[in-house]
């Protein structure tokens, strides 16, 4: 199933949602790490359940991390965990919610914060 993979940087890159199905193609596109931003349920019951898609990317052996963050309402906090995410985790890096929208801003922020830091 093809992966549709918006690159912001060399590290790191942007996804609308996925599922269990492409946790294999994350890791054979060559990703280390994936953050799920979309919160379990926003897209209602047909959205993959974050469990699911968290047990696929360990079987593929990524490193995952699991943070919703509510579209069009990003706090400070996100940001920094964000950030956090971003510097720890292996690169490169790919996030992804309901449309990679939500990861880009996160992105665009979490850059900004570390400018002023």
């Amino acid at each position: 199933m093809a992966i549709e993979v918006k690159p912001i940087t060399d590290y790191f890159a942007v996804a609308p949602q996925l599922g269990p199905e492409h946790m294999a193609g994350v890791a054979e596109a060559g990703f280390k790490s994936v953050i799920i931003n979309r919160p379990d349920q926003e897209g209602g019951v047909e959205q993959p359940r974050s469990a699911d898609v968290i047990k696929a990317a360990l079987d593929a052996g990524l490193q995952i991390e699991y943070q919703p963050v509510v579209s069009g309402s990003i706090t400070t906090d996100d940001v920094a965990y964000f950030q956090e995410l971003l510097s720890r985790l292996p690169r490169p890096i790919l996030a992804y919610c309901r449309s990679g929208g939500r990861c880009s801003d996160l992105f665009a922020a979490a850059n900004e914060q570390k400018k002023d830091t």
